[in-house]
């Protein structure tokens, strides 16, 4: 078994302990970016859930933010929430803390678990897609079932 296919097993498994069966898609093309996967799904690029890490320097912890793919994240919005700095993560953070690469960090089955923040833009679809662990691979979900695998609620954090 590959690696990726690995990774997408993982995403797999921890919906499933979610009460979730979602199908997990894979898209030669890749899925990397938001308008990637949009035009890879045909779907709009504000369906898209993409997954941001940052990091929570106070206690070096991983913090995923969860966006529709037309909005910027406002960082002083996720400090007020989160009443802490956050700061830029790259890449060797973000496959340390989470188990998977960027352009395929899925909003489940993560190697440490995040905090996580819900951009509230999400909830305008009846439908949105997320990073499936690979940068080709996604799966579809509704906002409410997307709130309860993450055990979160969702939150301004739009970019105004």
């Amino acid at each position: 078994m590959s690696i990726l296919a690995r990774a997408a097993g993982r995403v797999q498994q921890a919906l499933a302990a979610h009460g979730l069966d979602c199908d997990i898609r894979s898209f030669p093309e890749g899925t990397r970016t938001a308008q990637e996967a949009a035009s890879a799904i045909g779907c709009s690029v504000a369906q898209i859930a993409k997954s941001l890490i940052f990091r929570l320097p106070e206690r070096d912890e991983a913090l995923l933010v969860v966006a529709s793919g037309v909005n910027r994240v406002d960082e002083g919005k996720l400090e007020q929430l989160l009443g802490q700095a956050v700061a830029k993560a790259d890449a060797a953070f973000v496959r340390e803390k989470t188990g998977y690469a960027i352009g395929g960090v899925p909003p489940v089955g993560h190697s440490q678990q995040p905090r996580i923040l819900l951009d509230q833009d999400l909830k305008l679809h009846s439908e949105i897609w997320a990073a499936a662990g690979t940068p080709n691979a996604v799966f579809r979900l509704t906002p409410a079932e997307l709130a309860k695998v993450t055990e979160t609620d969702y939150s301004d954090i739009r970019r105004d």
